[in-house]
């Protein structure tokens, strides 16, 4: 029996060649990884929904179908909750430093740096659900990844258990064994109190902090943040975060002052 002659036309050709695999695909969250991450910080949530939106990137949402939400305001949220947490824990061990030095410590134990030694010693990374731009761009070990992941993991702790749950989390993974032994390194880290004390010290205003420019694809954002006193732009400071733009130019704006008044 002949075959028609589109049948023998595809014979001579061999069979038609298979698309390759993306070599990235979205990374979907499943329920072992997250009941791994809750024993590791010692809480189980009563709604794990919480817990898989604070460890899911934008991307993710962008690139599947899946249900659910983004992390963007689990962070937002969790960037307060944090702050206030450490400023009860800083009033209550330190009664008597001043509301200055206060700021500084808390400056430290939130920023990006410290928030994400936070994120390694959890190997927060390996639990985030990502889009495929962001595996290929080695997403799970951006800095700013893994501290929005922070700040969003205490919200979830937050809405899913109220301020003991966060407190928790806070006092066990972001507040130091030994507080007072690492207040100074906390107080020094922050450029952005030290260059505030040193203008309300010379009465020079207030710092005023603009970003000025962002460059860089979506997933590999680079802020540039300008620093000005009166109409006085001082310095200029870049980084993958707003936070880190805002600590290089105050630490550029201060190593100026203090040589311009000899300090």
């Amino acid at each position: 029996m002949a075959l028609p002659p589109r049948l023998i036309s595809s014979a001579r050709k061999g069979p038609a060649p298979v698309a390759p695999a993306p070599l990235h695909r979205p990374t979907m969250m499943k329920q072992g990884p997250l009941s791994e991450l809750q024993k590791r910080i010692g809480y189980s949530f009563r709604n794990s929904d919480l817990l898989r939106e604070a460890l899911t990137h934008s991307s993710f949402i962008k690139e599947t179908s899946a249900p659910g939400r983004d992390n963007e305001l689990l962070e937002f949220l969790g960037d307060a909750v944090l702050n206030f947490l450490v400023t009860v824990r800083l009033v209550e061990t330190f009664p008597t430093a001043d509301e200055g030095e206060l700021s500084r410590i808390r400056a430290g134990m939130v920023a990006a740096t410290h928030l994400a030694r936070v994120a390694r010693a959890l190997d927060l990374g390996s639990y985030l659900q990502l889009g495929a731009s962001e595996e290929r761009t080695g997403g799970r070990e951006k800095t700013g990844l893994a501290v929005n992941a922070v700040e969003a993991l205490i919200a979830a702790q937050f809405l899913d258990g109220g301020r003991e749950a966060a407190s928790n989390f806070v006092e066990r993974f972001v507040v130091p064994g030994d507080l007072s032994a690492a207040r100074a390194e906390f107080a020094a880290s922050n450029y952005k109190g030290a260059l505030q004390e040193f203008l309300q010290a010379r009465r020079l205003g207030l710092a005023q902090y603009r970003v000025t420019a962002e460059t860089g694809a979506e997933h590999q954002r680079v802020f540039t943040v300008a620093v000005r006193v009166g109409s006085r732009v001082l310095s200029r400071g870049s980084g993958a975060s707003k936070k880190a733009a805002e600590q290089e130019a105050a630490q550029a704006a201060l190593h100026f002052l203090r040589n311009k008044y000899h300090a």
